[in-house]
């Protein structure tokens, strides 16, 4: 049985941009991550073999994160291979991730990139 499993709104202070200024001091983002999975039946008898363990999946996130990068699709596509890599049963991953107050010269509450990537 196939299905997803989804951490969402995860909030990290990172060091994420293309000016100097937000590799110094950094920015608020924010991370959704959902996982397309194949569920295995010990998931129906509570067996947390049978899925996607979603406190792997924030260590996974975290840990991209605390990685600067430029771009955001850097980041995004970093996880989604990771998560791909570590978990054998995922079939698709879709990785949001948010910068809040972007330095775009405007009023703008976040910028967001998604980045969408399947098993091969």
């Amino acid at each position: 049985m196939t299905g997803k499993v989804a951490l969402e709104g995860l909030e990290f202070h990172a060091y994420h941009g293309v000016y100097p200024h937000e590799r110094s001091s950094g920015n608020k983002f924010e991370v959704d991550v959902v996982v397309e999975t194949e569920f295995a039946n010990s998931a129906f008898h509570d067996d947390l073999n049978g899925t996607i363990n979603y406190e792997n999946l924030y260590s996974i996130v975290k840990e991209e994160m605390a990685k600067p990068s430029k771009l955001l699709e850097t980041v995004g596509h970093a996880i989604a291979s990771k998560t791909l890599e570590t978990f054998r049963e995922a079939k698709h991953v879709e990785v949001q991730i948010s910068k809040f107050n972007p330095p775009i010269g405007g009023v703008c509450r976040k910028a967001t990139v998604t980045v969408n990537q399947s098993r091969g």
